[in-house]
């Protein structure tokens, strides 16, 4: 799964590619982070696995972020964080 454009966001790559257990590949995880039933698997629904992305854009996990520089931010200055991120959003909608 991917952002187009991305996303400032602890869990999303600065390419857009989205960083959540539910999409990493199936098994074990080589880093021993995540349990293999937190990760991808076939019976995943699509209803599950956009739940699990609307749950990582309310709540970051700044501890595991694809993006460090927007984790950082993210725990030491949410307004600074919070401005980026509507800007952002603000440019993609052409305003």
């Amino acid at each position: 799964m991917k952002f187009t454009p991305p996303l400032f966001h602890p869990n999303i790559y600065s390419d857009g590619r989205v960083c959540i257990s539910i999409l990493h590949a199936p098994g074990d995880d080589p880093l021993g982070y995540e349990l293999a039933s937190e990760r991808w698997s076939p019976v995943q629904s699509v209803e599950k696995i956009l739940l699990s992305v609307v749950s990582m854009l309310a709540e970051p996990n700044d501890e595991s972020g694809a993006n460090i520089e927007a984790s950082k931010m993210w725990r030491t200055d949410r307004d600074k964080f919070n401005a980026i991120v509507k800007k952002q959003v603000l440019s993609t909608l052409g305003l």
